[in-house]
């Protein structure tokens, strides 16, 4: 448990030295040519292929965890009244959460409007620096449309019942994966106990031995938390983070609210759980998800703790918590909502209530269709921009700053899993009370 703790200090303690170093050798390129090659040598062949080696360990095991745990977790619950129960729980407390966070960010653009009296001048120059991978997000977007309504049909049953699953989950589509595990937990729940058990101590075994190779990626996690954020910073330093630190802040902000006060609120209403000792408990999985930017990476190390720290039964874990990685966004969500009005403040375009409720409505919706990797938000961002009048290209204002802001509503995501696990089992616990 202390070396455990201790571990993820460290990764915070890489985290922050990444960062300045990062800076510092950013600010030193500036006035030696021969040094920013260096740092661009150090940033491309070092440092890259360490941050990645730690990434793809934890992206490796992201598909047979989701598949053992969740199956697993269904066939535990052993009757589908009680699946229906618990699920119906989960979905409905994940859109409660996610439009509780899409609700926040737009009250803190519409207080503070960050985007209002943004210079003409560097709006043009983050545009043209960043035009490029504006770009390829927008073909990106464009190449997912449709051309008719059975062709948008067949798209929307390709993301959830593809007729080549395992395609769809080599290109990290999880959703049909968690359809395909929840099948297979639910037909196991119908089986005779004897080969339901075998069955479950298999998922088991599969669930450990993931767990193990994320043990094995975690030694590695302070070198490699370092690496990641050093190319960050050293490629663009404190540069853009200056031209626009009031929109970065008021963002943190939000994410800061969410975890810190309205998570809080959640975690002593509904699960009835001490808030301080809570998050307390959750610190190591708030470090991994911060350091990896993404919810699938940091499955791994949130069930290990949720289960072991927190006091969630692997019943509850299995099925909410790889769900919760897929489908459940809080952080994407309010990141959106941010982005679209602080993108319309800067053109000086309005946004009525009206337009507003219908972001909200676009960005929860959207949200569930994102893929739990670093940037996955960013080309449904820009459907949501299009649809209430926003320049789909002036999302290149905020790429430089994404990385940053990806690494925060991480953390609000997989927390909102996390308070959502905990919700789910204190209900649960309650129902076998009475029922018993």
């Amino acid at each position: 448990m202390v070396q455990a703790k201790s571990n993820h200090w460290t990764i915070l303690a890489g985290l922050v030295l990444g960062c300045i170093c990062g800076l510092i050798c950013f600010w030193i390129a500036d006035f030696s040519p021969s040094f920013q090659q260096g740092v661009i040598f150090f940033s491309d062949a070092i440092a890259f292929p360490i941050g990645q080696v730690f990434l793809r360990l934890l992206f490796l095991v992201v598909v047979p965890l989701v598949f053992a745990s969740l199956a697993a977790g269904l066939a535990r619950l052993g009757d589908l009244p009680k699946l229906g129960r618990m699920g119906g729980r989960t979905l409905g407390f994940f859109l409660l959460t996610t439009s509780a966070s899409v609700a926040i960010g737009l009250l803190a653009m519409n207080l503070i409007k960050p985007g209002n009296g943004f210079d003409p001048q560097i709006r043009q120059e983050l545009m043209t620096a960043f035009a490029d991978q504006s770009a390829a997000l927008e073909t990106s977007v464009k190449s997912q449309e449709s051309p008719n309504l059975m062709a948008r049909i067949s798209r929307i049953l390709d993301e959830v019942l593809p007729r080549n699953v395992v395609g769809a989950i080599t290109q990290m589509k999880m959703i049909p994966l968690i359809v395909l595990a929840a099948l297979f937990g639910i037909g196991l729940a119908t089986q005779p106990p004897k080969r339901r058990d075998a069955m479950i101590d298999w998922l088991d075994s599969v669930s450990d031995a993931m767990v193990m190779i994320v043990g094995m990626a975690m030694k590695l996690a302070p070198v490699a938390v370092f690496c990641l954020i050093f190319v960050v910073m050293g490629k663009f330093g404190g540069h853009i983070i200056s031209k626009l630190s009031l929109y970065i802040a008021v963002v943190l902000g939000c994410y800061c609210a969410q975890l810190f006060i309205f998570y809080p609120i959640i975690i002593r209403l509904f699960a009835r759980r001490n808030p301080l000792e809570f998050l307390r408990g959750a610190i190591p999985i708030m470090v991994t998800a911060f350091s990896t930017s993404s919810s699938n990476a940091t499955l791994a190390t949130t069930m290990r703790v949720s289960e072991r720290d927190l006091g969630i039964r692997p019943s509850v874990a299995g099925f909410v918590l790889p769900l919760g990685a897929t489908i459940n966004m809080n952080g994407t969500a309010l990141f959106e909502g941010c982005v679209v009005l602080f993108i319309a403040q800067i053109f000086g375009i309005d946004i009525s209530i009206s337009q507003q409720l219908l972001v909200l409505l676009l960005c929860v919706v959207s949200s569930i269709g994102v893929a739990g990797v670093p940037g996955g938000s960013l080309p449904l961002l820009m459907i949501v921009m299009d649809q209430v009048g926003v320049p789909a290209a002036g999302i290149a204002i905020v790429l430089g700053v994404d990385r940053l802001l990806d690494m925060g509503r991480t953390v609000v995501n997989v927390m909102g899993d996390v308070v959502t696990a905990a919700y789910v089992e204190e209900t649960e616990r309650r129902s076998e009370l009475k029922v018993g």
